[in-house]
This record gives C-alpha cells, structure tokens and sequence, in this order.
C-alpha cells in the first residue's frame, strides 16, 4: 500500500483473450470463459473498487470445467456452458455443467449438473474461493501484495472473510442452497445425479461494508427477471431511440445506446438521479470530465443523464483547500472512488479533483441541457454551482492572473497531467520533450470560453442582462488572448499549451479540434487548422491520431501520443461542422463509422494510431476499456454533429439541417429525446430530410439539404 498512487491515467492491465466481463453499477466480475476466477490474473469479483473473490473455481471430482461457450443476454449476466473431463472407462463426458452468473451487490450463482447418461452419476462438486480484498488499482497494476493482515473465518453456515483496517472493514460471505460442508477456503457437495436428470444449487456472494452486510441485487430464491438491474435496462430499452439504416450504422448506434444504458449509475439516496459512469470494468465510477463529456454527447437519448450528472457532481463540489486531494472552492471532482486505499492515500476521502477540465466542462453542460429542455427549476438550482465552478475558473483555476487555466499538481500523490491526456507523458514539445508545469492546455481556454459564453446565455435566458454581459466580455476577452498567445504562425496551428515558463508547447495534437467545437478558433486560422488535422499524418483514415506521426513522442501504440480516441475523433467532428467544413467532417464520421463496423458495432476507449492502409482493420489497443463511455456516446455525437441538431427549447424552436454522408444514408430515427416529448424523422438516400413527429409546442426549422457527396474512397 506504500506504491505511489496515480488516479486514472495509466491504462488497465486486462488479461489474455478470453476473459469475461460483467458489469452492474460499483460491481464488476472478470473471469475465464468456463466461469472460474482463477489467480494470479486480475480476475475476481469486485464490489465499491474492492476485489471481495479473488478466487472462484468450480471442480467435479477434482477436475477443471472444460468450457464449451458463453451466453451474456445481459451486461450483468452470463450462462457459461462446460462439461467435465470424460469418467473412466467412457469416450465422452456426460455431465454438462451450466453456471448462471448474476451480479450487481454481491453476486448469485446458479449452478446446474445435468446428466445426459441413462445411469445416475454420483460426484464431488467443490468450490474453491479466496478473498484477498485487494484494491482496484492494486489488481489493475499488478501489485497485489500477499494476505498479509486479511483475515478469512469459516462458519457452519457459511463461509466468510473480512479485511480490517485503519478502522474499517470490508467483508464477504458466502453461502448456498443446498447446504454444503464447508472449510477453510472451500465448499463441498456430496451429489447424485439421476440419469437423465439434474442437480441444482444456488450459491449467494454477499458484502458488507463496516460490519454491514449490503443487500445483492440478486437474491437465491427469488425469480430472475425482476432485480432492479433487470428493471431498469428493460426500462431504458422501451423509451431509447429507435434507428434504421445502413446495417452497420444502424447497428453500432444501437449499440451506442445500449452501452450507456449499462453505464449508468444510480444514486441509491436518490434514485431518479442518474449518472454516467466513465467505462467498464476498472472506471465504473463518476468522474468528473468523462461524465460530463458523456453526458454532453447522450442528450439525443436522455437529458437526464445530464441533469443527473451535474447535481451529482454539484454535490461533490469542493468548499474547502486540501493539497491531499486538490480540492478548491468551486472545483469540479476528477474521480470518485471508493476503496480504503483510496480514502488513505487522500486523507480519510473518497474524492479526487485534480482536473483542470471538469470545472468548466459543469457550465457548458449546464446550459445544454437548459437547451435540450431541462426544467427551470432544475437549471436555477444548479445555477449557483455554476457560479462557484466560474469563481474557481477565473480564480484559483488561473495560477498567476495571466487569464488562461493552469493545473500543477499539489503533491507527488496526485495527476501529472490535469487534462483529458491525463497520462505522465501526455504533454510533449515537437521533439519530444516532456512539458513543465504549470500547464495551461488549449483546449482547457476553449472549454473556459465556452463556459462563459454559456453562463452568459443562462444569465440572458432568466433575466440577467449585467449578468450576461460580464460573461460575454471575459469570453471576448479569452478569445482574443488564446488566439495571441497560442497560434503559432510559422506552423499554423495551435500550440498544445503553454509550460511554465510561457512557452508554447509546439507539438501537433489532436487537442486543437477540442477549440474548433468550442468556438474559440479565430475564423482567419480555422483552415489551418482543418488542413493539419485531416492531413495524413493525423488523419489515419479510421480516425485523428492524437499527436501527429511527425512528431517527436509519436507512437501509435501508445496511451496519448499516437493513438486514436473515438470521443476525441468526434469532438473534432463536431468542431468541423461548427466552422462549415462538411467535407473533411465526413471523412472523420465516415473513418469512425467503419472502425465502429470493424469492432462489430461498439467503439473502444482507444485504439491503436496505424493508418488505415497498413492492415486490414483498425488495430485493437490490447487494455482499452469497453464498453467506455464517451466512446459509445461517439456514434450519437457524430449522428448530432451531421444533422445539425440544435435545440432551443426556451426559444421554443429545433433547428435541423442534415449534412450526412452517403455511407449512412439511408436513415430513420425515432424518439429522440427533446424536452419532455420526442423528434422522429428521416433522411433518404438524396439526402432529403422529412420530420415525421416532434414535441408540440416547438417549430422545427428544417434548412434545405444538398445531395450527399460520395464518401471518400480512403474512408470507404
């Protein structure tokens, strides 16, 4: 526990093919394909970032399950088929095991015997577990240190573990029906299996948290199909949008929406507010820049993933000073966990805010979902936290009053880099060299004038004219000193930051596309800008690289500097569109779409930078997180950013005015969600849009369409 902590940016260290993984909420379960949990990989079961089964293993007479296949119907389920090694004197085995996994608090595991022979088979059915409740990230960085200190008990009951320390514990018990025998680290069933028949178990993996055990959402005894999980998906499925189209762009957008249905985490002392969590397994959890980032790009299919994503984190706004944990007055939340790692490392917390981005990522999220028709009530109750989160921005957020957003970290405990490049090394000079801080990051000043000019938007909308004009000046004002200090003539581009010392970091980034969509690009450089960042050595024909392979630091297998990020892919999509540079939008989307298409349907976190023309498909980044968010929201934000979707429910109007390419036409989509009613319409092949259904007391302004070009043979 004395390894230095990191929060976030270093990627997963998953295991070999073949791993299985389900989600459910703060409980996530890796495993082997025949169910088993087998140490020392990072399999296990893992309840608020504890891991509460390090060891899991089914064995009839001794020997392993040979799996045959898997079914997941759900996110937090799975069906795992085996069957046993052949009996003596036999060429095939008769016993066909099948273990019905369930989690969500806990675990539930149906586990089933079915005899295909004539004769009764009798057996041995043991169940080896371990607890080791080791931390998250101590699994997901492979420095799990041995048992020492964790204490396991054994009851006649069942069996139980528990982990003490610095006054709080953590605990599992373990129990079945039928009863087993149970010892130190295993559990055994004497069974007789009829010929043609079966024999049945439930086994039920309980927490606890500080010697209180936590209700499972999955409960032996009581039917499947009606657990608050099961619930809440079926509900999320009956209302999300419906799509139609080409069979790989009407696949992975349902896919999208799926993803972000599992996604979601619930506030359980307030359960109609909803969140996002950043991604599966290791970063389900809220985070501040992910969530909102998410949260942004999902209005299309529910603004209350957003309004439930800014009251959330208004709640876990900082008040006070804490160099531990980098929490300011105003400052949004990096990360929140939950281990006991976690609270020592921070102090006794559970909360990180050492981002740079989070704070102003609040405002503009804020004032989009007031667009997409959050209540009044709701926008004018978060108003003062977007009024502390601007206090930060212009305050503690800016390090030295020159007016740009600095970050440098408090302590060696904390992030290097505060922005969405958040590892060690995400932040290079052309040639190479490491940035120092402080670091003011471009696309941070785009976000802090977005904010403004969102803050002054809301001020217009509720009757704050002085309100709204401060704001507009300091966006004004922003603008004018981000475009001084950040072009870089001699380049033409923008530099990634600025270091310490003022100097602009010159390396060519993907981070410049973040200030297209934000709007802080002067008019006279966007073409520039578009020119760099659909050239070949960002564009890679599946997506924007995010350092460009001129660079120093380039490697396209690397976390930030070479690697492509779908959200980050998109937001440049978005930034095209915003500045009329259609064609060059379409080349992105069209890229994304396909690799969308090449991993089946759902985008990775990230994925490898080598241009299209070197192999056959895009290449898999061996530890990316899936489903992630802001990757499955991807798909939504490129469908938003091409149809030119803007909403105005306070001016009571949607503007429309579709721009798609021809690969993803044609195309119907039902059920977007806007204010508290539904926009349905279609494009076909000519690219013509006709609105088929939308909320009654808004206009839908429909600009008129050109043909869609062909998309480009480099895309397609």
């Amino acid at each position: 526990m004395t390894d230095q902590w990191t929060f976030g940016g270093q990627p997963p260290t998953l295991a070999h093919a073949g791993v299985v993984t389900l989600v459910e909420g703060s409980t996530f379960c890796i495993g082997a394909s025949n169910g088993d949990l087998v140490p020392p990989a990072v399999h296990g079961l893992f309840f608020r970032d504890t891991r509460i089964l390090s060891r899991w293993q089914v064995r009839v007479d001794g020997h392993e399950l040979e799996g045959l296949t898997v079914d997941q119907p759900d996110p937090f389920s799975a069906v795992y088929l085996s069957r046993t090694p052949p009996r003596p004197g036999r060429a095939d085995s008769t016993l066909l095991v099948v273990r019905r996994r369930y989690i969500g608090d806990g675990m539930r595991e149906d586990l089933t015997l079915e005899n295909l022979a004539a004769e009764a088979v009798g057996c041995t059915v043991t169940v080896l577990v371990e607890s080791d409740f080791a931390d998250l990230f101590e699994v997901k960085e492979n420095r799990v240190h041995p048992l020492a200190g964790r204490v396991g008990i054994t009851a006649t009951d069942s069996f139980q573990a528990e982990y003490r320390w610095m006054g709080h514990s953590r605990g599992v018990r373990v129990s079945a029906d039928p009863a087993p025998a149970y010892q130190p680290g295993v559990l055994t069933f004497h069974v007789v299996v009829p010929g043609r028949g079966r024999w049945e178990a439930c086994l039920q993996v309980q927490a606890s948290v500080d010697d209180v055990p936590v209700p499972g959402r999955h409960v032996c005894g009581q039917p499947n199909g009606s657990s608050s999980p099961e619930l809440a998906l079926s509900a999320w499925r009956r209302h999300a949008p419906r799509f139609e189209g080409p069979a790989g762009v009407a696949t992975t957008l349902r896919r999208s929406q799926e993803d972000l249905g599992v996604l979601r985490i619930f506030d359980p002392e307030n359960p109609d507010r909803v969140a996002v969590a950043a991604g599966a397994p290791w970063f389900m959890s809220l985070f501040g820049r992910d969530s909102l980032l998410s949260a942004w790009m999902a209005l299309p299919v529910d603004r209350q993933l957003a309004v439930g994503t800014l009251q959330t984190l208004g709640g876990l706004q900082g008040k006070v000073d804490n160099p531990l944990t980098e929490e300011q007055p105003g400052r949004i939340m990096h990360e929140r966990r939950a281990g006991l790692a976690t609270e020592l490392m921070l102090g006794g917390s559970d909360v990180y805010y050492g981002s740079a981005d989070a704070t102003p990522l609040f405002v503009m999220l804020l004032e989009q979902a007031w667009r997409w028709g959050a209540r009044a009530e709701e926008v004018t109750a978060l108003l003062p936290f977007a009024d502390r989160a601007l206090e930060w921005v212009i305050g503690e957020g800016d390090r030295d009053g020159d007016g740009f957003v600095e970050y440098r970290r408090a302590t060696d405990r904390g992030l290097a880099n505060q922005g969405w490049k958040d590892s060690w090394d995400g932040i290079n000079f052309a040639g190479g060299r490491i940035a120092e801080p402080p670091i003011a990051l471009c696309e941070v000043q785009g976000y802090a004038y977005a904010a403004f000019r969102a803050r002054a938007a809301l001020a217009s909308d509720f009757g704050d004219e002085h309100g709204a004009h401060r704001w507009s000046e300091r966006a004004r004002a922003l603008k004018a000193a981000f475009n001084e200090a950040f072009w870089l003539p001699e380049r033409g581009y923008y530099a990634i930051a600025l270091d310490g010392a003022k100097q602009p970091v010159d390396a060519l980034a993907s981070n410049m596309g973040h200030c297209l969509w934000t709007g802080i690009v002067d008019d006279e450089h966007a073409a520039q800008v578009v020119e760099h960042l659909v050239s070949p050595a960002m564009f890679t024909g599946w997506g924007i690289r995010t350092l460009a392979s001129t660079m120093g630091a380039y490697n396209p297998m690397s976390y930030h500097n070479g690697s492509v990020w779908p959200h980050d892919s998109a937001i440049v999509v978005a930034g095209l569109v915003r500045y009329g540079f259609v064609p060059q939008a379409h080349q992105v989307a069209a890229g994304l779409m396909d690799a969308a298409e090449a991993f089946g349907g759902r985008l990775p976190e990230l994925f490898c930078g080598f241009d299209r023309s070197d192999f056959s498909g895009p290449v898999p980044y061996p530890t990316s997180c899936s489903p992630q968010a802001w990757a499955a929201a991807t798909p939504l934000l490129l469908l938003r950013s091409l149809l030119q979707l803007e909403p105005d429910v306070p001016a009571g109007r949607i503007a429309l005015a579709p721009q798609l390419p021809a690969g993803l036409l044609p195309i119907a989509i039902e059920r977007l969600s806007v204010a508290d009613g539904q926009l349905s319409l279609t494009v076909d092949a000519t690219g013509r849009c006709t609105v088929t259904r939308s909320p009654d007391h808004l206009i839908v302004q429909l600009a008129e369409t050109a043909p869609p070009p062909p998309d480009p043979p480099s895309s397609r």
